[in-house]
């Protein structure tokens, strides 16, 4: 199926551009091009916005199982969090993540809690709510495709009127799908998958070479729910369950990261805990059964907190490309002549504001 896709009519001057990716760094890109005048495509493969700052719903409450909070050091990035804010004031606040413990491998404080010199914010009433209400605007549009994974690009330099690229997809129907009529495309997802898109395309081996040195660490993440505790507030029927702070960093060598899930604002109040495994663990145990890595990192989880209650809820999520061990070292990639721009937070960090850096700053390229 070929779906070619009008430019505007009401500014002649407007490119049709694409996005791949609905994470932080997409979205900013789409954002800023469609404000300037631009006709923006959103492609998404998976069910709504955010990238790794997910939140998974259960019948027990939410759980984000990936990013865990976000700072507010850029100024750009500061400028857009309080427009967002004076727009809607509930989408985010701090939490008290800043007074994160520090542990040692059996769960004993080994350091002082970190010191809180700056706010650690999250989104509310999960970490996907700030990319969502971002995107509000270009989906409520029309212009975002979730369900929609592009696996292939073509460029044809001798396109007329200069609509060069073609996208190929699986699309929301898990029909294969051809969208063409793009002037520009932006690749927005991990390095790797920017290698992968470009297999086949002439950018591949000037871009391998950089993208190459690039390092981004996997993740298992533990979700784990226990309804008849609610420890940080405790009522009648509830029965304080494990230790008392809201988040701690480990020096176990399967966990890395701990974070009860009902110490954040506007969460729900049954127990959950959210725990991240350490890059080297979640690497060496990459390919392993779900069920294999639940039960290990339970135990471990056990082991740091002393909580040995049988969770009601128990889930593991894999990320292959986690957190940026080794950034690009610049904002973004870009070539002029062809129109082709990748960005993300491996361009430059791994924090949540280095994508919308890398976002912004390939978008204002682009224009």
């Amino acid at each position: 199926m070929t779906k070619a896709i009008p430019k505007p009519k009401t500014k002649p001057s407007a490119q049709h551009i694409a996005i791949i990716g609905a994470g932080m760094a997409g979205i900013t890109a789409a954002r800023t091009l469609a404000q300037a005048g631009h006709n923006v495509t959103v492609f998404e493969k998976s069910a709504g916005f955010g990238g790794r700052m997910a939140t998974r719903r259960t019948p027990f409450g939410s759980f984000d199982h990936g990013a865990q909070y976000f700072t507010v050091r850029d100024a750009r990035f500061r400028a857009m969090m309080k427009w967002a804010l004076d727009q809607d004031p509930t989408l985010a606040r701090p939490w008290s993540a800043n007074a994160v413990r520090v542990l040692d491998s059996a769960g004993r404080q080994a350091a002082a809690a970190l010191p809180a010199h700056e706010p650690h914010w999250v989104a509310q009433p999960g970490m996907n709510a700030l990319v969502g209400y971002m995107a509000k605007p270009l989906h409520s549009a029309g212009h975002v495709h979730l369900h929609t994974r592009v696996h292939g690009l073509l460029h044809d330099a001798k396109a007329p009127g200069g609509a060069a690229w073609t996208l190929y997809a699986v699309d929301a129907q898990d029909k294969d799908a051809i969208y063409t009529g793009f002037d520009k495309v932006i690749l927005a997802m991990p390095a790797p998958q920017v290698r992968e898109m470009l297999l086949n395309s002439e950018h591949h081996e000037t871009w391998a070479k950089q993208l190459e040195g690039v390092r981004i660490a996997p993740c298992w993440t533990l979700m784990l729910a226990y309804p008849t505790a609610v420890s940080i507030k405790p009522h009648a029927n509830a029965v304080p369950l494990g230790p008392q702070w809201s988040a701690a960093r480990s020096t176990h060598h399967r966990i890395a990261w701990l974070a009860r899930e009902s110490s954040k604002p506007a969460r729900e109040p049954l127990e959950r805990w959210t725990v991240q495994a350490s890059a080297d663990w979640s690497q060496e145990h990459l390919e392993d059964d779900t069920e294999r890595v639940k039960a290990k990192l339970i135990k471990a989880f056990a082991e740091i907190t002393g909580i040995r209650a049988e969770p009601d809820h128990a889930e593991v999520q894999r990320w292959r490309y986690a957190k940026t061990d080794k950034p690009l070292g610049k904002s973004y990639l870009w070539d002029a002549k062809t129109g082709l721009g990748a960005c993300g937070d491996w361009c430059i960090g791994h924090r949540v504001e280095d994508a919308f850096v890398s976002g912004l700053e390939l978008a204002l390229i682009a224009l």
